[in-house]
């Protein structure tokens, strides 16, 4: 089979001809149908997360078809459209009693520490396929796998209330999921904070009001927007210093924020004025879990989550077109002029 890996920091990914993935009793064989190109996947190939074993096939935004099943495999049959829940995990230590499997001790992420997408074929434990109804489409399966749930469970770590009010730093695959889902959650308003127009306007089909912050003070158009209060939790969606800062600034009295964008530097604050004083709260959310997936699926099938929005475009399972994206993400090529960018999906 096909599968485009990663060889090394800084290196372009590279074609592979492997033989078909091997199943355990208890695990399916997945043909893949769609795998998403996160920004995730961006700090993996530049070194800031350590990816291994090299080479190493990446994606874990997974969608397909169930090909093959191991003999103890009880609910999975060839045939079935599913969706790959990305944290392979032992489901039995205590992290994963409780409720937190992303700390699972012998736990992988698929196209992080074991193979994932980018590639005809994966295998995966049975317990990772969530049923994928006919109502969803193979590209915006792939996008729910982390877009959508990790947005969703980010909105859960801010513990968002009705009637609140949100900003979400960046209108990418992360954000456009975020502010639909806030929505869910019964948000008053939700502010949605870029400097590109085009996902701006998009975050505007989404019900959110367009904050540009390569126009002026984002700060400043949040507090006026808000009667000088600012809102009740911000989503970090981006990584950077610049917006953690922002976000931070942005929260009223009591106010949630809740770092998500991956990032490999140094973030300050002033401690008094901007998180004792409000008595502001500093969240990280990291991943999110098995048991989040069915009812990110449910909000998709019944359309209030709106998944092709997240598909910007879909690409072929090639070397050339994959490193393209990635370096477009990196922002070594420049995006394409008056698209929204938010996720490219591979399509086998």
């Amino acid at each position: 089979m096909k599968a485009i890996r990663m060889v090394g920091i800084d290196q372009p990914l590279v074609e592979f001809e492997l033989p078909t993935p091997q199943i355990g009793e208890k695990d399916v064989l997945v043909r893949v149908r769609a795998a998403g190109i996160c920004h995730s996947d961006v700090h993996y190939r530049a070194g800031r997360s350590p990816v291994e074993p090299l080479p190493l096939t990446l994606g874990h935004e997974v969608a397909g078809v169930v090909e093959q099943v191991g003999a103890r495999v009880t609910y999975r049959k060839p045939g079935d459209r599913v969706a790959l829940h990305y944290l392979v995990t032992c489901g039995e230590c205590n992290f994963c009693q409780s409720g937190a499997e992303q700390y699972c001790v012998t736990g992988k992420m698929l196209g992080h520490y074991t193979d994932g997408g980018y590639a005809e074929l994966i295998a995966a434990p049975e317990r990772n396929a969530v049923p994928l109804p006919d109502e969803i489409s193979f590209e915006q399966g792939a996008t729910l796998m982390c877009a959508s749930a990790t947005a969703f469970h980010a909105l859960r770590k801010s513990r968002l209330q009705r009637g609140e009010r949100v900003a979400v730093f960046g209108a990418g695959g992360l954000g456009i999921s975020a502010i639909q889902l806030a929505r869910v959650f019964e948000a008053r308003e939700v502010y949605a904070v870029d400097i590109r127009e085009e996902n701006l306007a998009l975050a505007a089909r989404c019900g959110a009001i367009p904050v540009n912050a390569g126009k002026g003070d984002a700060i400043e158009a949040i507090r006026s927007l808000t009667g000088g209060q600012g809102v009740d939790v911000a989503l970090e969606m981006v990584g950077l210093p610049l917006t953690m800062r922002q976000a931070l600034r942005s929260l009223a009295v009591f106010g949630r924020l809740v770092i998500v964008g991956l990032s490999d530097q140094m973030m300050e604050f002033h401690p008094y004025t901007e998180l004792l004083g409000p008595e502001a709260e500093l969240i990280g959310s990291n991943d999110h879990l098995l048991s989040e997936l069915p009812l990110v699926i449910e909000y998709a099938r019944s359309g209030v989550l709106d998944g092709s929005i997240a598909v910007s475009r879909a690409i072929p399972l090639q070397a050339a077109a994959i490193n393209r994206t990635l370096d477009e993400l990196e922002g070594a090529l420049p995006l394409i002029p008056g698209a929204a960018h938010v996720r490219t999906v591979i399509v086998p």
